[in-house]
């Protein structure tokens, strides 16, 4: 098995139970899993690849990203869609989503991957929810793993249409018998229960006001036959969610979730900005995690997420950059510094979280919401996924006084390297697995012709 070994890092930020930060540290890893992590002088001096970092650059756990939608990105900053909430964004860009075609997913997965990878991002989950065409999340499977992201496919559904109710038009939902039936036989072709696990299937109905309660409960059931498969969807995101889960269900969105068992360890909801405090210890007492997606947030106008709140009721928490359609950006630890900040403004306490809290969030975080034990943290035994950032750069002068907490206050533009699953992904800066000058140019060609309805 082949052997890694990173030595003389400035700063080793292990997030273990201790959140041990070693000066002068080292990484020893043999295949995909981290063997040894120390002092440099501590640990072996040869391997068959060495990466000496010269004391500049400091590694910590790649991140986690918890809630995507890899599509979007080929309708950022569209002009109807720029001043729009969320359920007005949502039905301006539906007639635009409905020309995307199966090359369109598997581009626009590519570049949002290379966005998150670049980013310090090593795991993600997306939430494909529509599949006009000849679209299916097989094109997506098959983009991430020829990029080398670990992956979390949530299968996505819509089934509630216009006619019904719902918000979609009916021309983008599916039939539920057709839901339930791809659901299975993708867990069956490609779902990995495994540790280290490269690739895993969520099942993701989208949202309240997209499906039906009966496909909610009967998604959880098949779910809950598998190992390790998940169940994600949208919850709270405004106050238009909460107003529709009242008139539909007779419900506030909290107890909705209850009531079609969608609460539990093996559960994580998207955004929860207008989740009730009742509803928030709920979460902490099943162990229901949630998706923080600050700047998404912030650009449908949603509001601040109670995330303090959620903490101290023992909710499981990570971050999400969501659709680069609602945030038109996925760098993962620019999502970190604005949680950060929009925390400390929700209840105007500089105290209200730290970086080496939010830095939590991005990371073992992210690991528990997505059902991991094996991600988040750089120890013995753990997959071998971590991100290193120089620090001669100019973001890093003058803030050489907490290296570790300048890594969110400081707008870290991108990683230099990244490697997942013992592989080097990012070299200096620039990705190893794709051709970024072309995956932009027909990331272009197709977000124009999308938007021209070609």
């Amino acid at each position: 098995m082949p052997t890694l070994l990173v030595k003389n890092i400035h700063t080793l930020v292990t997030m273990d139970a201790d959140r041990h930060e070693i000066r002068h540290g080292a990484i020893f890893v043999r295949d995909n899993v981290i063997e040894q992590v120390g002092t440099t002088t501590e640990l072996p001096q040869t391997a068959d690849e060495v990466l000496d970092l010269r004391d500049r650059h400091v590694v910590l756990p790649g991140l986690v990203n918890t809630h995507h939608h890899f599509f979007q990105c080929l309708t950022r900053a569209v002009p109807a869609a720029q001043s729009c909430d969320l359920f007005n964004w949502l039905k301006t860009l539906y007639p635009i989503w409905s020309n995307l075609t199966a090359e369109g997913v598997y581009i626009s997965a590519q570049l949002a991957a290379a966005e998150l990878m670049l980013s310090g991002c090593t795991t993600a989950s997306d939430h494909l929810y529509l599949f006009p065409n000849d679209c299916t999340l097989d094109d997506e499977i098959r983009a991430i793993q020829a990029i080398g992201l670990r992956f979390h496919a949530s299968r996505g559904s819509m089934s509630v249409g216009e006619s019904q109710g719902g918000l979609p038009p009916d021309t983008l939902v599916e039939r539920e018998p057709d839901i339930l039936n791809d659901s299975q036989r993708l867990i069956e072709q490609y779902h990995d229960a495994d540790r280290y696990a490269m690739l895993r299937i969520t099942l993701a109905p989208c949202s309240p006001f997209s499906v039906s309660q009966a496909l909610m409960r009967e998604s959880a059931t098949m779910a809950r036959t598998y190992p390790n498969v998940r169940l994600h969807t949208h919850l709270a995101e405004n106050k238009s969610d909460v107003t529709y889960s009242l008139e539909k269900f007779g419900m506030i969105p909290g107890d909705y979730a209850e009531s079609v068992g969608w609460l539990g360890e093996d559960v994580w909801h998207a955004h929860c900005v207008q989740l009730s405090e009742a509803s928030i210890a709920k979460f902490g007492r099943t162990g229901t995690g949630v998706a923080h997606c600050p700047c998404s947030n912030m650009r449908l106008a949603s509001g601040i997420a109670p995330i303090r709140t959620m903490l101290n009721h023992g909710v499981p928490v990570g971050l999400g950059v969501d659709g680069s359609a609602s945030n038109d950006s996925g760098h993962l630890l620019q999502e970190a510094r604005t949680a950060l900040l929009l925390a400390r403004v929700r209840n105007c306490d500089a105290a209200e979280m730290t970086a080496r809290q939010a830095l939590e969030l991005g990371t073992i975080g992210g690991a528990r919401v997505l059902g991991r034990d094996d991600i988040g943290v750089l120890a013995p035994g753990m997959s071998a996924d971590f991100v290193v950032v120089n620090l001669d750069r100019p973001q890093f002068a003058g803030a050489i006084h907490d290296v570790v907490a300048a890594l969110i206050f400081c707008q870290v533009d991108r990683v230099d390297y990244s490697f997942i699953n013992g592989k080097k992904v990012v070299d200096q800066g620039r990705l190893t697995t794709v051709e970024m000058e072309r995956l932009v140019e027909r990331a272009n060609q197709l977000a124009q012709a999308l938007v021209d309805g070609k």
